[in-house]
């Protein structure tokens, strides 16, 4: 019930009024059955633009973060995201790629529409990362299309670490649903999923027009920040030891 209020009443209409998202390619999407929305993820407001233009109501996996913040805020947002139709899916360990393919194939099983990021995290700099293969096991266990889908300017709109997005033109496109049915019982196979997983990305990436990146966002972003660090260590280093001038 709450989703519809947030959808309908509260969020939506808002979204829509602030935005005025332009969107493409609709028809793709389903009226029934189970499908699969596969897209970039630029941005925090990616979680609610969606949803808000779609007439069919979207699940999507949700990191595990989001539900469990501390104290009234933590809560709060937690009770926000799981009314938002939002599923916690924990990242770490070893299981957390099987505990995301599990509910991600339990919202399929009710012929439900499933929400994923195939690059399992939000993009640092606007580029598109290669995509998990998550998404490519489920296409294949659940037989449901795969509808790639590409937001454009939420990026620019709500950069990650900008808590209140500034108004920036937004473009949301649908593609045309892809099928694997000729992979069906090789979901097993890893040069099979590489290639689903790739074949999706692509399609994507003709959406967005972004820059793609060969290499996991998450792997692109410690390797930045690592970067980061060490520069900060040198010039640290150099203020310490610089010589001041002698009279």
């Amino acid at each position: 019930m709450f989703y519809y209020l947030l959808k309908y009443v509260v969020l939506g209409p808002l979204l829509k009024l602030l935005f005025r998202p332009r969107i493409e390619g609709l028809e793709h999407v389903p009226d029934s059955g189970a499908a699969i929305i596969a897209g970039n993820h630029l941005s925090f407001s990616d979680h609610f633009l969606m949803p808000a233009i779609l007439g069919r109501r979207i699940t999507f996996l949700a990191k595990a973060e989001y539900f469990t913040g501390p104290g009234l805020k933590g809560r709060l947002t937690a009770a926000f995201f799981r009314s938002a139709g939002q599923i916690p899916v924990d990242r770490s360990g070893k299981e957390a790629g099987q505990a995301a393919i599990r509910e991600g194939l339990g919202v399929l099983a009710k012929d439900e529409l499933l929400g994923i990021y195939p690059e399992g995290t939000r993009s640092h700099d606007g580029r598109l990362y290669k995509g998990k293969v998550g998404v490519a096991v489920m296409a294949l266990k659940s037989r449901a299309p795969v509808i790639p889908c590409a937001m454009i300017g939420t990026f620019e709109a709500q950069p990650p670490g900008k808590k209140i997005p500034t108004l920036h033109p937004v473009a949301i496109r649908f593609g045309e649903p892809l099928e694997f049915s000729r992979y069906l019982g090789m979901e097993d196979e890893k040069a099979v999923l590489r290639a689903i997983t790739d074949e999706i990305m692509y399609a994507i990436l003709r959406l967005s027009e972004q820059e793609y990146v060969d290499q996991y966002a998450g792997v692109a972003k410690a390797e930045q920040a690592e970067a980061k660090a060490r520069k900060a260590e040198k010039a640290d280093k150099s203020r310490r030891f610089r010589r001041t001038p002698q009279d």
